[in-house]
């Protein structure tokens, strides 16, 4: 017949381990949640490393300094074979006619990217995250699920802050200029609109590459850098 402290001591066993099963049960259906859980927790993760990558996008210079991200004049026309970039790059006469624009146009990606997060924020949650799991796995999947899914749309909402930020720089009246003076740039047809869609086109390859790494640097330190129900569906 079993005493009452060892009858005791087993009851505490036995609970103890009923306890234990279900926290670890609950912590397994929290992860397993997924379908609100993990889409909610990848929706934060991609607000954050977007914020991250634009507010570093924004700096001087900062997409001119970085050679993958650098925007560049659009090739276009048959002058030179259709080379126009190398020839406003180095050739005789090229250098001088454009002078300091390709900076300029850096400018004002960074200038456009600065003024993006609410494009993008509103972009990111409006995402129909039907497949966390597989987003999950890659570690800049939520990234490349934005970019497939509001691409285009991100691309025609970032086009008028390109638009302001070139005129404001003095971009577009500098062309315009240009092309009446110079027969290389005229016969280039490297015009207003060319240019503006030409820069919102890198501007937006850059602003995803920046967020990419973002979600990929986050995603190495979940608890670290996010916290909460986002650190832990990631981890």
């Amino acid at each position: 017949m079993m005493t009452n402290d060892l009858m005791n001591t087993q009851s505490t066993k036995r609970f103890g381990r009923r306890a234990f099963v279900l926290g670890a049960g609950g912590a397994f259906a929290a992860l397993a949640l997924p379908g609100t859980a993990k889409a909610q927790g990848l929706t934060d993760l991609l607000a954050r490393a977007s914020d991250s990558a634009l507010d570093k996008l924004a700096k001087p210079d900062a997409f001119y300094d970085d050679e993958d991200i650098r925007i560049k004049l659009p090739i276009v026309g048959s002058v030179g074979g259709g080379l126009l970039g190398g020839i406003l790059g180095g050739s005789r006469g090229g250098l001088g006619v454009l002078g300091g624009v390709t900076r300029k146009i850096n400018d004002a990606a960074g200038v456009a990217a600065g003024e993006a997060k609410p494009i993008f924020r509103e972009s990111i949650g409006q995402l129909s995250l039907t497949d966390a799991p597989g987003i999950i796995r890659e570690s800049d999947g939520g990234t490349q699920y934005l970019k497939s899914s509001a691409g285009d749309t991100l691309l025609g909402k970032l086009r008028p802050l390109v638009d302001t930020a070139l005129g404001e720089l003095g971009v577009y009246s500098e062309m315009d200029k240009l092309s009446e003076r110079s027969r290389v740039v005229a016969q280039a047809g490297l015009t207003s609109d060319r240019v503006g869609s030409s820069v919102t086109d890198q501007a937006l390859d850059g602003i995803f590459s920046y967020i990419g790494s973002e979600e990929t640097n986050f995603r190495k330190s979940p608890l670290k850098n996010l916290g909460g129900l986002l650190g832990d569906v990631l981890r």
